[in-house]
C-alpha cells in the first residue's frame, strides 16, 4: 500500500507483530529517551518575546494540550500571566451534578448496584475535553495518578457517583494545600472503600482481630513519605552508605487505630439515592479505637474522638520531612520530565515547604514553579537526552482534542472506557489497575537504552506490542470519524490542505512544539504531497493522514 493511501484504505496493525516492527510503524515509541532534537526558533524567543514553538511547548506540560487560539493567547498574556488566569477561572459543573442532570441518581438505574458505572467515563471525558480550566483539569489527573482510586475497585453502589466525586474532590483541591486534599481523601467514601477502612473497627480482645492496615501503609508509602527517607532533593538520605526506611510493621499498626469507626454518612436517603457517596464519610463512635496511637516517632493521644484524631494522625504524616521532596518530584513527572535533576527537585520541595509566606503544601505556588523552573522552560532541554518523558496515552488524545477543538454536540461524551490495550487506548482516567497507578514513578524499561543510562521511563510501563498497536489503530480512527459524536473541528487545516507544507507547518507547531528532525518532517511533507487534493474528500484525508502521522511520530511521543 502506498503512504498517500493510508486513509483512504485504513491500515490495521496486527499484534502479533513483533516489538521492533511495531515501534517502527509508531515512529518509534519505544525507542530510547534520546529522540528529539534542538527545538528550532526556540532558544531565547524574539528579542524575549515568546515564540508560537515556546509557547506550544509550554501549553503540552500546563494543560490538556495546544491550540491555535491558546498558542496565540498565551503569546500575548506570557507564562505568569496565563498560571495566574488558570488559577482565577471559575470551574465548570462538578462531574457528579451532570451526572444528576443526565437523570444518573433515579432509584432504580443499575448505578444503585455494585455494577453500576453507567454515566461514570463520559462526566469523567466531558470534563478533561470540554473545560477551558486546562491548567486544572491537567493537575487533576495528576493528582489521580499520585492519590490512587480506580473504579474498578469499588463494590458498593452508586460507583459512578463514588468515583465522579473523588474526582470532584481532586479538582476542587487541585489549586489548594495538599494537607487539606489528604484530609478530604481520607475520609471521602471512594476511598475509603477502595482501600477498605470503611467500616473498620477497633481491635477485638475477644477474637484478636486488629483494625485493617490497608489505608495507614497506603496513605505513607504512596501518598505522602515513601519507602525511604529522603533528602530535599529527592535522593535517599544514606546512613554509612545505605539506604533507610520511612516506616515499619509497628507504624502501620499503630497509624491504622487512627482509621477505624469511618462508614458512609447514611443519614439521609439510605443508600436509596447516591447523596452518601458525594458526602464525607462520618464516625461511629462505638468502632473508633480511643487509645492512644504511636507511629513515626509520634503519638496521637488517647481520648480523642475519631476526626480529631484523624486531623492529629495527618499533621504528624505532613510534618515528615519526606512530603515535600516525594510529592514535588511526582508532580514534576506527571507535568514536564521523568528525571528530574536534583537540583530541580530541591527548588520545588522548597517552595513546598514554604511558598513565601509560611505556608507548607500550597500546590498553586508548588504548580507555578514547576512550571516556570528554568529546567522546564530552558529549550536546551528539548535536545537533552535525560530530558522530557513519554506522553501517556490518555495524554496523547486530550492533546488530539484539545489541538482541534474536540466537543460532544448532544453532551453525551459517549468515549467510554479505554482502558483496552489492543484497541484502545490502554489507559482510562479512574481505572487504574492497582493502587500503584497505570506506572510506577521508579520504573524502568529492562535491557533499554533508558535502562543503561540509569533513567527511569514511567509511562513506559503501559507500552507493549498490544499498546501500540492498539494506540495507532484507535487513533486512525479517531482522527477520521470521532468517537461517538466527539468530533474534531479541521477547518482551518483543511484550508491549508492542498499545500503539504502550509499543512504541516501547523501541525508541525501545534502538535510537536517545532521538535520533528528535519528527515522526518521531510518524509511526511514528501508522503502527504503524493496524496492526491483539490476536492473536499482528498482535502480531508490529506489531513487525516497528517495529524495521524505527527502523532505516531517519537517526536510527539516524547514530550520534551
Amino acid at each position: 500500500m502506498d503512504e498517500a493511501q493510508v486513509l483512504d484504505e485504513p491500515r490495521t496493525l496486527h499484534p502479533s507483530a513483533t516489538q521492533h516492527d511495531l515501534a517502527n510503524a509508531a515512529g518509534g515509541l519505544l525507542a530510547s529517551a534520546a529522540l528529539a532534537t534542538a527545538l528550532p526558533g526556540c532558544g531565547g524567543g524574539n528579542n524575549g518575546q515568546m515564540t508560537e514553538l515556546e509557547a506550544s511547548r509550554f501549553l503540552a506540560q500546563a494543560s490538556t494540550g495546544s491550540s491555535r487560539t491558546q498558542i496565540n493567547h498565551l503569546m500575548a498574556v506570557g507564562y505568569s500571566a496565563w498560571i495566574d488566569e488558570q488559577f482565577a477561572m471559575a470551574t465548570t459543573a462538578s462531574r457528579c451534578d451532570w451526572l444528576v442532570s443526565k437523570g444518573y441518581d433515579a432509584a432504580g438505574t443499575n448505578n444503585a448496584n455494585k455494577n453500576g458505572l453507567t454515566g461514570f467515563d463520559a462526566c469523567v471525558w466531558r470534563k478533561l475535553i470540554g473545560s477551558p480550566d486546562v491548567l486544572r483539569q491537567r493537575v487533576t489527573l495528576a493528582l489521580s495518578e499520585i492519590l490512587v482510586v480506580s473504579v474498578a475497585g469499588l463494590s458498593g453502589g452508586w460507583r459512578a457517583f463514588s468515583g465522579a466525586h473523588y474526582l470532584d474532590i481532586l479538582e476542587a483541591n487541585a489549586f489548594g494545600n495538599y494537607r487539606t486534599l489528604l484530609e478530604q481523601v481520607s475520609t471521602s467514601p471512594a476511598m475509603g472503600e477502595y482501600l477498605t477502612y470503611r467500616g473498620n473497627v477497633k481491635y477485638n480482645a475477644k477474637t484478636g482481630a486488629l483494625p485493617d492496615e490497608n489505608y495507614a501503609r497506603e496513605v505513607m508509602q504512596l501518598f505522602t513519605i515513601g519507602l525511604i527517607k529522603l533528602n530535599q532533593d529527592g535522593s535517599p538520605a544514606l546512613v554509612n552508605g545505605n539506604p533507610q526506611e520511612t516506616y515499619g510493621l509497628a507504624d502501620i499498626t499503630g497509624l491504622a487505630r487512627i482509621f477505624t469507626g469511618w462508614d458512609w454518612d447514611k443519614s439521609v436517603g439510605n443508600g436509596d439515592t447516591p447523596d452518601f457517596q458525594r458526602r464525607p464519610m462520618i464516625q461511629v463512635a462505638a468502632r473508633h479505637e480511643t487509645g492512644a496511637s504511636n507511629f513515626l516517632g509520634s503519638t496521637v493521644p488517647a481520648g480523642l474522638d475519631g476526626a480529631a484524631s484523624l486531623s492529629a494522625a495527618l499533621n504528624i504524616i505532613f510534618a515528615h520531612p519526606n512530603v515535600a521532596p516525594f510529592v514535588s518530584k511526582q508532580l514534576i513527572q506527571r507535568l514536564i520530565t521523568s528525571n528530574p535533576s536534583s537540583a530541580y527537585v530541591a527548588r520545588i520541595a522548597a517552595v513546598f515547604n514554604n511558598d513565601g509566606q509560611g505556608v507548607k503544601g500550597n500546590l498553586q505556588a508548588v504548580i507555578k514553579a514547576i512550571l516556570l523552573d528554568d529546567e522546564a522552560r530552558n529549550a536546551d532541554n528539548v535536545g537533552s537526552d535525560t530530558f522530557g518523558k513519554l506522553r501517556e496515552p490518555v495524554v496523547r488524545f486530550l492533546n488530539w482534542a484539545a489541538a482541534f477543538g474536540a466537543t460532544s454536540p448532544s453532551d453525551a461524551w459517549a468515549i467510554g472506557d479505554t482502558s483496552d490495550p489492543g484497541t484502545r487506548l490502554g489507559q482510562s482516567p479512574l481505572r487504574s489497575p492497582t493502587v500503584f497507578n497505570f506506572f510506577r514513578p521508579g520504573y524502568v524499561p529492562p535491557g533499554s537504552g533508558i535502562a543503561q543510562a540509569n533513567l527511569v521511563a514511567p509511562e513506559f510501563q503501559l507500552s507493549n506490542e498490544s499498546s501500540v498497536a492498539g494506540y495507532i489503530n484507535f487513533m486512525q480512527g479517531v482522527i477520521s470519524n470521532g468517537i461517538g459524536d466527539v468530533k474534531a473541528d479541521y477547518t482551518i487545516l483543511i484550508a491549508l490542505a492542498d499545500n503539504a507544507g502550509q499543512l504541516l507547518d501547523e501541525l508541525h507547531t501545534v502538535l510537536v512544539a517545532g521538535q520533528m528532525s528535519a528527515s522526518n518532517l521531510a518524509n511526511i511533507k514528501t508522503a502527504i504531497g503524493s496524496m492526491p487534493s483539490g476536492t473536499p474528500g482528498s482535502r480531508a484525508n490529506r489531513v487525516y493522514a497528517a495529524v495521524l502521522m505527527l502523532m505516531v511520530a517519537p517526536e510527539f511521543l516524547i514530550q520534551k
